[in-house]
């Protein structure tokens, strides 16, 4: 006998969404977190981080987002709104749970915890995509008394020692970060890529409104919209005003891809060096699955092998990636239709 007909791993908005569904379903669950509270994975980002998307389309099933429905909210509302969902629905949460191996048995999975052990019919992974920050190698020729940090470490602009901050890394973080910090002290902004900029707002309404209605939010990864969304590089929403404003000041510097470092200067691609003190890099995240013991469920990337979060291994599925159905997979007022998917097939 299974102690459970699915074991949730992970506490985040997509494993608290399929739970709340879950109950309504009266599936036999249990959600594993390895944090001590939920939410701790957006409490502990740094101290300025906003949701792009508003409140009202911030809602998990059957719980709107609560404040003012056009505002964006910060990390730690976020967080809290997790706390009361999972109370809302009295969902059965095991929190300090972090999961150490899951491998299959004849009938099911076995799921090896700092807790103890639990045998499921179905494991749903929803660990998240960010997983284990990463750092290029060009790190290893840094000189040791530079401060350097990666976005998952950085809390406000005192995390560093005066002076200049290169900020590594062309995404969202990054051109935050980047005017964040060029506001009290000079930064170089080191991007790999060239993206687009659009305004987090548009006439009272964030961009994601517009997004939605014309149908790119919720566009599957299989159709030609979301084949062409998929092919480019997520846009930088807000600060591009402040970006040209502290550019035109010198307070912020706009330089090409870093290729190396040594001691405490770096060298970018056009052949412009740079020197600094302190160095920030919002270079993302790599997954890691190491703990899942079940062969052929990644790819050479590590990232799993699923088809709307369904793998070929009867009973494994995964929720909250990047594109697992559409643009909307990754914002946490669109992991509810992904959770619905899965939860209306584990029932059946």
């Amino acid at each position: 006998m299974h102690d459970y007909e699915v074991i949730i791993i992970g506490g985040g908005q997509s494993g608290l969404a399929l739970g709340a569904l879950l109950q309504q379903r009266k599936a036999r669950f249990v959600i594993f977190e390895k944090n001590g509270r939920l939410g701790d994975s957006w409490r502990k980002r740094y101290d300025s981080l906003v949701l792009f998307t508003a409140r009202q389309n911030n809602g998990l099933p059957g719980l709107p987002f609560p404040g003012e429905p056009q505002t964006v909210p910060t990390k730690d509302e976020a967080a809290d709104y997790l706390e009361q969902y999972a109370a809302h629905f009295q969902l059965p949460v095991r929190l300090n749970t972090a999961v150490q191996r899951v491998e299959r048995t004849a009938s099911g999975f076995l799921v090896q915890t700092e807790a103890g052990t639990a045998r499921a019919k179905n494991v749903v992974v929803a660990t998240g995509p960010f997983q284990i920050p990463y750092i290029p190698p060009i790190v290893e020729r840094l000189a040791p008394d530079v401060v350097s940090l990666h976005t998952t470490d950085y809390q406000n602009e005192h995390s560093f020692r005066d002076g200049p901050v290169l900020v590594v890394g062309a995404g969202n973080s990054g051109a935050q970060l980047a005017v964040e910090l060029a506001r009290h002290r000079p930064v170089i902004f080191s991007s790999g890529q060239t993206r687009l900029h659009l305004p987090l707002y548009v006439l009272g309404k964030t961009i994601f409104d517009y997004m939605q209605r014309f149908g790119l939010l919720d566009a599957p990864r299989s159709s030609w919209a979301g084949k062409q969304l998929m092919k480019r590089p997520d846009p930088i929403f807000g600060y591009r005003k402040e970006m040209k404003a502290l550019t035109k000041t010198g307070a912020l510097r706009l330089v090409e891809r870093t290729v190396r470092i040594a001691d405490r200067t770096a060298y970018f691609a056009d052949g412009e060096q740079a020197s600094f003190p302190n160095i920030l890099w919002a270079t993302g995240f790599r997954p890691d699955y190491s703990w899942l013991a079940i062969p052929d469920v990644r790819d050479p990337n590590g990232w799993p092998r699923h088809e709307r979060g369904v793998t070929e291994v009867s009973g494994l599925y995964f929720l909250g990636l990047p594109w697992q159905h559409s643009r909307a997979s990754a914002l946490m007022g669109g992991v509810g239709k992904d959770a619905l998917f899965l939860a209306d097939r584990l029932v059946r």
